[in-house]
């Protein structure tokens, strides 16, 4: 039979990053790495490189690049729906 121990929490990852202040941002950096990596996907099995897309974007690499970054998190809506606009794609945003 196992003993409890009185010193562990049950408290969840979730719990800490409230009381840390954290959480909002902890999820803002983890929806843009979701993005980032499905527009990529996207772009790879369509089999478009990085200067087509930037085309169909109507921008530039470098603006392509940053959106593609993971850990760069000045994005706006405009960006997002451009680009999965030129993915064939539709971009959805709920507040949940």
């Amino acid at each position: 039979m196992r003993k409890k121990h009185k010193n562990i929490s049950t408290e969840t990852f979730d719990d800490f990053l409230d009381e840390q202040g954290l959480r909002a941002e902890t999820e803002a950096v983890a929806i843009k790495r979701v993005l980032a990596w499905q527009i990529e996907e996207s772009m790879k099995k369509q089999g478009i490189t990085k200067t087509e897309m930037a085309a169909r974007m109507k921008t530039d690499r470098r603006q392509l690049d940053r959106l593609l970054d993971p850990d760069n998190q000045s994005l706006t809506l405009g960006t997002l729906s451009r680009a999965a606009q030129a993915l064939g794609r539709q971009l959805k945003i709920a507040i949940v």
